[in-house]
């Protein structure tokens, strides 16, 4: 018995799966599936030899064991060391051996271990139709050799066999047959739940990594457009108004250490995995401090409430504070419009967002190589039930409208009265 089990062998667990094991179906044979199994094919070959010396003083009707018969059990045994390599083509050897042997009138006994452990392999390794053929055709053999030839064939004198001996070997034909299927199945779909494993750990793995990426797309994207108006201003006001140009620098300062803050946090999960944030995740009661961010940016965003706030769960907060604060990135960086209507309508199903802005695009707004912004809204939201639109609206300007249901995914549709607006194929997004 080999000292590696692979891993399907762990996991049924037993010596069992180890004697009787074969390459997977459709499986290239690998570090475990390229070692022959040495131990367990001499156990079997000295099982058999043995056996078949002992059956013969109970059976004094048929050939006592020779030397070639000492030699087909040696050869049939042999051929099962590269059973797991080549299952086919040792099935075949065996039954041909084993076919041999009773032809020639030799005991009946283990010799039937021999192609019981090759078809098995066989089976097991998803050539069921020659482990089948190679079964069946020992049997045929065994009815004509017993029935019709007896006459021509050893021992002499011999008379013909009982059929209701015939009925011994249907039903281990039908056990070894049966048995065979049984681990075969097994071993499918303990390979289906394996590749639904390694598929659910990807998924989780894609999940994680666009989490990730959105959160660092909407802290840089939105500390950076701020910091670059201000530098900007910094720059055109350094020799006329030292002052003013101060306060921009300053404005440069904080948003920086707040973006590098939440970086470090973001990536602080990634090096410790399983440990809790240092800090919270931001949510809506951190908007007053990010409308002051984008009002040092040159951008008065007017905050509206309706309907009684409720407390929301983590998540959800999180997506309507990074719903916000990449809309109004998106006014800073492409809308020609100094103001921003934020209005959140909390009813009692869903969050209602909307950020609104006159508008007109700028130059910058259609450049090539655009961000992801929209699509992370997108994104975050439908990961709770909800949806996202944007697009101009009709009288000018720009829209993004959110939904983000508070019940759980697809309990909240959308409110069929509400002002829509369709999205287009320019839409502006960092």
């Amino acid at each position: 018995m080999e000292n590696a089990r692979p891993p399907w062998a762990r996991r049924c667990g037993g010596p069992v799966w180890e004697r009787w094991a074969a390459v997977p179906p459709g499986e290239a044979p690998g570090r475990y599936g390229s070692r022959l199994p040495w131990l367990s094919t001499l156990v079997v070959t000295l099982v058999v030899a043995v056996g078949s010396g002992f059956a013969g003083h109970d059976q004094p009707g048929r050939v006592p064991l020779d030397s070639l018969g000492r030699a087909l059990l040696v050869a049939g045994g042999a051929l099962l060391l590269f059973r797991r390599r080549s299952p086919r083509t040792v099935v075949i050897g065996t039954a041909a051996v084993v076919a041999g042997y009773l032809a020639a009138g030799y005991p009946y006994g283990p010799v039937f271990l021999i192609l019981a452990l090759a078809a098995f392999s066989a089976v097991v390794a998803g050539h069921r139709t020659v482990a089948w053929c190679a079964l069946g055709g020992v049997w045929l053999v065994h009815v004509v050799a017993a029935h019709w030839l007896y006459r021509w064939l050893p021992p002499p004198h011999d008379g013909p066999a009982p059929w209701a001996q015939e009925l011994l070997v249907i039903a281990w034909v039908v056990a070894v047959v049966a048995l065979s299927e049984l681990v075969r199945v097994r071993r499918e779909r303990l390979a289906e739940a394996a590749a639904e494993r390694a598929a659910a750990e990807r998924r989780r793995a894609d999940e994680e990594r666009l989490r990730i990426a959105r959160e660092l797309h909407d802290v840089l994207a939105h500390s950076i457009s701020v910091i670059n108006v201000q530098a900007g201003v910094g720059l055109a006001l350094l020799d006329s108004d030292p002052e003013q140009a101060r306060s921009a620098l300053t404005t440069i300062k904080d948003a920086s250490k707040e973006a590098l803050g939440e970086v470090r946090q973001v990536l602080g999960a990634l090096r410790t995995p399983g440990d809790a944030p240092r800090s919270p995740a931001p949510g809506l009661d951190r908007l007053p401090e990010l409308t002051e961010q984008a009002r040092s940016a040159g951008l008065t965003v007017d905050v509206t409430t309706e309907g009684t706030p409720a407390t929301l769960p983590p998540g959800t907060d999180l997506a309507a504070f990074r719903i916000v604060q990449e809309a109004l990135t998106n006014v800073v960086r492409h809308s020609g419009s100094r103001t921003a209507r934020v209005l959140l309508r909390h009813t009692p199903g869903a969050l209602e967002i909307r950020v609104d802005d006159d508008g007109p695009a700028t130059a910058g707004a259609g450049e090539p190589g655009g961000g992801n912004g929209l699509v992370g809204m997108r994104e975050r939201a439908a990961a709770l039930g909800g949806t996202v639109e944007a697009g101009p609206r009709p009288d000018g300007g720009f829209r993004v409208r959110a939904r983000i249901p508070l019940a759980g995914p697809g309990t909240v549709d959308r409110d069929p009265g509400a002002d829509t607006v369709t999205p287009t194929a320019t839409e502006e997004e960092s």
